[in-house]
């Protein structure tokens, strides 16, 4: 799903992982349901993660009985074929040459004799970067977990997806739905010339709404099917110059409807752009 430079564990030592792709397999998804998954908490206990992750997972977890584990539990588990986890992970792209670090939110199983590097990783969604203050995400995590766990069915459900580029799958099969979804664009993602109703309207000729991240929140928490609402992770204003994700994500349905990203060349580009305002439209 992503392609490794460098993968980070949060611990009190750091996992250095060379680059793999570790494509995952028929067997994994199947495994996944028989395991208890582990959400691993982040070492600073007043993270925003932390939070916010236990009230999400009881909830909005489903699919397999959970429980919640530190850094020490981490280890002793991650070989255990009987677990899988749900964590935070640091990555950072060879194709980045700034070596930005990202964080992403991961479904990873464990397996026995492996390594850290060669877990299966079921599905895994951009956060933020590093850098980035984690409150810019932790109001999303419900949505993005009910996303993971519909990935994991329809993984299930439609084999041949696995080992393709399943954004490919979101982005063909959902754009025509977006006709009959509200999206919601926080203004400070939005690039200057359509940060206003007007420019947009002139491109996207759906229902929008620019809105506050409070009111992304409500849709989520009220499980608004009728509401998509844009994720966008970037440098913010750090000066650090690489990837810029757009994501559109189902508020209430658990669904993925667009998923991209570019390089950033300048300050400007971090941002929703017109590009790909009309690529949804």
């Amino acid at each position: 799903m992503r392609k490794l430079l460098l993968l980070f564990f949060l611990m009190p030592y750091q996992f250095f992982v060379s680059a793999q792709d570790h494509v995952p397999e028929l067997k994994d998804y199947q495994n996944f349901v028989k395991t208890k998954t582990l959400v691993l908490l982040e070492k600073n206990p007043m993270s925003d993660f932390n939070l916010v992750i236990r009230e999400v997972m009881k909830n909005t977890w489903t699919l397999t009985p959970y429980e919640f584990i530190d850094d020490a539990q981490f280890e002793a588990y991650r070989n255990n074929p009987n677990y899988s986890f749900l964590m935070i992970t640091i990555a950072s792209f060879d194709k980045d040459r700034t070596k930005a670090r990202y964080r992403f939110l991961s479904l990873l199983m464990a397996e026995r004799g492996k390594s850290v590097r060669d877990m299966p990783d079921l599905c895994s969604l951009p956060l933020s970067y590093l850098q980035v203050e984690d409150d810019t995400y932790s109001y999303k995590l419900e949505a993005f977990l009910r996303f993971m766990q519909n990935h994991v069915q329809l993984m299930l459900d439609d084999p041949s997806l696995i080992g393709s580029d399943p954004f490919k799958y979101y982005n063909r099969k959902k754009k025509e739905e977006l006709a009959n979804k509200t999206l919601y664009l926080v203004k400070d993602d939005l690039a200057r010339d359509i940060d206003t109703e007007a420019e947009i309207r002139q491109i996207y000729p759906h229902s929008f709404k620019i809105v506050t991240p409070d009111e992304v929140a409500q849709a989520i928490k009220e499980r608004r099917e009728d509401v998509v609402f844009l994720h966008k992770v970037g440098p913010e204003n750090t000066r650090i110059r690489a990837r810029v994700y757009k994501v559109i994500v189902g508020a209430g349905d658990p669904e993925i409807y667009y998923f991209d990203y570019q390089m950033m060349k300048k300050a400007q580009d971090d941002a929703f752009q017109l590009k790909d305002l009309k690529k949804i439209r």
